[in-house]
């Protein structure tokens, strides 16, 4: 039993302040959702094991360059962040929701992670164009599903030769992306994979 405790012990204290934070806004996403009526003011964050496949996957590309779309309250942005600061990279993530923007901003300097994050403000449809071609080599999409098949030819301008896009949802909602996910499954410049993670990630890979 002593031993036990030991263990324990020494497992709670190699858990860092960004740990602990990312925790406590997994908990607190749960709860509100739980209990909110309202869609729009639920978090609809990310599962922790989803957050856990994102920082693999920004490693395992070197992704320096990272773009969300669809930042809620940062749990997700926060994932990203540590594993781009591993690469000396940064991550771009947009979201038109002021309260979660604001959210999104204290949990950044919560987390002292605000210098590799610039948190865009405003329209995903009306930001993308602005933002630089083939400029990003992991895009992460969860916003509002009815637009991602008009967002599409945005979204493959910006991806960089062999970026990654990475769709939650994909599993949870999939009949509101089917028609958008069957047409970039088609296009030969693409291929794709769908991972029973969370809810469910859609990975497609430009060649």
């Amino acid at each position: 039993m002593a031993e036990s405790k030991y263990h324990s012990a020494s497992w709670a204290e190699e858990v860092t302040p960004l740990e602990q934070l990312k925790r406590e806004l997994e908990l607190f996403g749960e709860q509100n959702d739980r209990v909110q009526p309202d869609r729009a003011s639920k978090m609809l964050n990310i599962t922790s094991d989803t957050g856990q496949l994102l920082a693999v996957l920004v490693q395992t590309r070197g992704a320096q360059t990272v773009l969300e779309i669809g930042t809620s309250n940062g749990y997700s942005t926060l994932w990203l962040a540590e594993a781009v600061r591993r690469l000396e990279g940064h991550v771009t993530t947009i979201e038109r929701d002021d309260e979660k923007r604001i959210l999104a901003h204290d949990n950044f300097q919560r987390a002292g992670m605000e210098p590799w994050i610039t948190l865009l403000a405003g329209d995903a449809g009306a930001l993308l164009p602005t933002l630089p071609q083939a400029g990003y080599q992991l895009i992460f999409l969860d916003s509002d599903r009815q637009y991602y098949r008009v967002w599409w030819p945005q979204i493959r301008r910006l991806l960089a030769p062999r970026g990654l896009l990475v769709v939650d949802n994909a599993i949870s909602h999939r009949s509101e992306m089917m028609e958008w996910m069957n047409d970039v499954a088609q296009d030969p410049a693409f291929v794709t994979s769908l991972v029973p993670v969370g809810k469910g990630e859609w990975l497609v890979v430009c060649l």
